[in-house]
């Protein structure tokens, strides 16, 4: 089992970051923190410009960066559902995690000196719910769910989508889970 984010980015409206909205407020995240970033992609010249919206969480590596140099083991890849988590008993909040993300998607919880990271809304799954970026995402950009799965929601996406308009984060041998779909525009290879 994998689970993973797919983001329609031709649908995704950059509504002043409503998933991040979400997720701060699930999560109790404090002013200035955030478990996400949102990039503003432009490319082209006048007067052939283009733009989208491209929101970047935790993207579930498979071979996770962040958790080979923890040194405590505090950040680990959860075996049930592939999902990179941080145990809070553990972290000591040295920011090695942090230091390991080629996607800055890991950061200091300020509050409370720990590491903190989108691990698609852990106590939300367990109770039969799905992650607050996805459920209150007013595009309808984002999608959750096993990408491991074939007849999962996200793999039959990915299946209806043409294989170029499918990316990923650039792999540095960490092998990212999460995809994007973007169809009207061309893929920018070195957003991160």
């Amino acid at each position: 089992m994998q689970f993973a984010l797919v983001i329609d980015l031709d649908r995704c409206i950059g509504c002043l970051g409503g998933c991040r909205v979400a997720c701060k407020n699930e999560h109790g995240i404090a002013l200035g923190a955030s478990r996400s970033k949102m990039y503003t992609i432009e490319s082209g010249a006048f007067p052939d410009l283009q733009m989208y919206f491209m929101p970047v969480m935790c993207q579930q590596c498979d071979n996770p960066s962040c958790v080979k140099v923890c040194p405590t083991g505090a950040c680990y890849k959860d075996l049930s559902d592939g999902v990179i988590k941080i145990d809070k008993t553990r972290c000591v909040g040295c920011e090695s995690c942090k230091r390991g993300c080629p996607y800055s998607a890991v950061n200091l919880n300020q509050e409370m000196r720990l590491m903190d990271k989108c691990d698609v809304c852990s106590d939300l799954r367990s109770e039969g719910g799905t992650p607050a970026c996805a459920k209150n995402c007013s595009g309808h950009a984002i999608y959750f769910g096993d990408v491991s799965d074939p007849e999962s929601e996200i793999s039959l996406l990915l299946k209806n989508a043409s294989a170029d308009h499918i990316h990923a984060l650039r792999d540095v041998g960490n092998r990212p889970s999460g995809r994007f779909i973007l169809r009207h525009s061309s893929w920018k290879e070195d957003v991160l």
